[in-house]
């Protein structure tokens, strides 16, 4: 039996403690009353979620890797633009920008993979990994900026941050080739021109610039708010529309010395990765060579069905009790008559207190 952790055992142990003493200490009437079953069946619940997250698994069989020595960096505009409805069909930019990064995944395995964003900055959303399931989180969780806050860019603000990512990639594993995808529209917003996309050459052994968007046009969604409302042109009050600017990603792919592509509709990425020719890399080592590697079964999945079991029963009989107690509240026999603020008598009770006061026992 072996296990893999998905955070730290630190961690691990400082949720449980916490767990625990949500589970046990009285904060408060109700929780008081609680029966030592609840706790018991809670307290299981949050030893079978602490063992699903090491990940046991047994050891076993063979699987064949590819041991890829590649490094992959995706630089994806995620400006206001990249929601602009013109993508096969009338899909979201980032629809294909999305599906398009996983696509050059799967035709590149056991490369490592970085995803950088750009739009009035740059971020790296996502460290260099060989964790293919890593980089399909990451997209799927890309979003726009904000379309309030959206002050205008360049599509060449990020050259600093790939450059200097680039450059830490060839000191640390100068036996990896560096290949570069640029996913964007090309579409200037800023008041200035944009700055050349100078990088050293030497930096980009391959890769292209992947272009996004209609010559037409596509109305884009407001982004950050709850609305869907369409981004309005300020000066005509009528939907604005964004553009594919083909001169300039063709600029840039020329100063990264890769080819560029327009991109209309999903093929897998086949015809993206057929367009790729490696260079300069005669000190590099093969990048298709494949290895054996042990594979490992792994039954995380059993203890989490049987926590959703017990949160099942447990959420079954909080949901009984609930209604017991409001049931209980609507009894007429357990509300005592009033009057008046003044609290009503049994007449009977009254008078047989009176006759037993009286002499004789005449009222």
């Amino acid at each position: 039996m072996t296990v893999q952790p998905v955070v730290p055992w630190l961690l691990l142990v400082l949720l449980a403690a916490v767990a625990g003493f949500l589970v046990w200490w009285p904060a408060g009437p109700r929780e008081r009353t609680d029966s030592v079953l609840t706790r018991s069946r809670r307290s299981a619940m949050v030893a079978l979620l602490l063992v699903a997250a090491v990940r046991p698994g047994m050891p076993g069989g063979e699987i064949t890797v590819s041991a890829s020595d590649l490094d992959v960096y995706f630089l994806i505009d995620t400006t206001s633009s990249v929601m602009a409805q013109d993508y096969a069909g009338g899909q979201p930019r980032l629809a294909g920008v999305r599906a398009d990064v996983k696509g050059i995944a799967a035709q590149l395995p056991g490369a490592r993979y970085t995803v950088m964003s750009f739009d009035h900055q740059t971020v790296t959303r996502l460290p260099l990994t060989s964790d293919a399931n890593a980089l399909a989180s990451s997209v799927d969780t890309l979003l726009a900026e904000t379309s309030t806050w959206s002050q205008g860019s360049s599509v060449t603000v990020a050259r600093t941050a790939l450059s200097d990512a680039l450059d830490h990639g060839r000191a640390t594993h100068p036996e990896r080739a560096r290949l570069v995808f640029y996913l964007g529209d090309g579409e200037q917003t800023a008041d200035t021109a944009p700055d050349p996309f100078d990088i050293d050459p030497t930096l980009v052994n391959g890769g292209a610039v992947l272009g996004y968007g209609s010559t037409q046009g596509g109305r884009m969604k407001q982004t950050g708010t709850r609305r869907e409302d369409d981004i309005l042109d300020p000066s005509t009050g009528q939907p604005a529309l964004s553009k594919i600017d083909e001169k300039e990603l063709r600029a840039i792919a020329g100063q990264l010395k890769v080819p560029y592509l327009h991109r209309t509709s999903d093929d897998g990425a086949a015809s993206i990765v057929s367009e790729v020719a490696l260079k300069d890399t005669a000190s590099l080592t093969s990048a298709d060579a494949t290895q054996a590697a042990v594979g490992r079964t792994e039954y995380y999945w059993v203890f989490l069905l049987a926590l959703a079991a017990l949160a099942a029963w447990d959420l079954g009989v909080s949901v009984a009790a609930a209604t017991a107690l409001r049931a209980g509240r609507r009894r007429p026999d357990d509300v005592t008559p009033q009057a008046t603020g003044t609290a009503a008598v049994n007449p009977p009770a009254v008078l047989e207190k009176v006759s037993a006061a009286t002499p004789g026992g005449a009222v």
